[in-house]
């Protein structure tokens, strides 16, 4: 029997959360995303972008669990700023964290790389941009694991793919989803003018209409996973 890759897996209450000078979003829309998506093909062709799966969990509290389960929306202050459980709570059960801008879009922390830039590297700069702390003190330990999921852009559209369309000889972008190992003591830095949502996998479960279809498949890519949620 082969065994299943393990994920140590850390309650979300042993982070420390703080805020730090917001970080706008290059477009205001889709359609000037896009747009500005084919300007930089044309300069230095396919864009490469990653993202990263951050897990955590909610432990179980017997006093307020009853209480926990009738809420819709659970706000829990941490420090300086605000950690957001997306539905209703759910403990010893993995969430995914997420960035939400405005009132309704979700996306994992990450971006596009630069030309010729390293996957994981890449990925380490991105996640410090988004939620690092300026201090260099304060850096979290990104430790990149597997790459789970590979996304592609046909054409500059909307629409991905997990396969790369075989009448498609050269795609406009590759997106890759890095499972990333957190330790049990970060801090992290959330920009002001976005929330840190922790999202639990049951919610994300085939739920295209709210996550899109990279985010809301994200329970299938992990299901081969052990998670192993360690008490702190």
């Amino acid at each position: 029997m082969v065994m299943a890759p393990v994920v140590n897996t850390y309650p979300l209450s042993s982070y420390t959360f703080g805020t730090k000078e917001p970080k706008m979003e290059k477009d205001t829309s889709v359609a000037d995303r896009l747009a500005r998506m084919k300007t930089n093909y044309m300069k230095e062709g396919m864009r490469t972008s990653v993202e990263a799966i951050l897990l955590g969990y909610h432990e179980r509290d017997p006093v307020s669990e009853a209480h926990d389960f009738k809420l819709k929306w659970i706000t829990l202050q941490w420090k300086e700023t605000k950690i957001f459980n997306h539905g209703v709570q759910e403990h010893n059960h993995p969430h995914i964290l997420l960035l939400q801008i405005g009132n309704t879009f979700c996306k994992l922390p990450g971006g596009r790389l630069k030309p010729g830039e390293n996957e994981i590297e890449g990925l380490k700069r991105k996640l410090s941009s988004k939620l690092a702390a300026n201090s260099p003190s304060l850096q979290p330990n990104w430790q990149v694991g597997e790459c789970v999921a590979t996304w592609w852009r046909p054409n500059f559209e909307t629409i991905m793919y997990p396969y790369c369309p075989p009448h498609i000889t050269k795609p406009k972008e590759c997106k890759k989803l890095y499972l990333v190992y957190l330790s049990e003591r970060e801090y992290f830095a959330v920009p002001k003018n976005l929330k840190l949502l922790a999202v639990p996998l049951f919610e994300l479960y085939d739920n295209v209409q709210r996550y899109g279809p990279v985010i809301s498949t994200i329970p299938q890519q992990l299901s081969r996973f052990q998670f192993n949620m360690i008490n702190t």
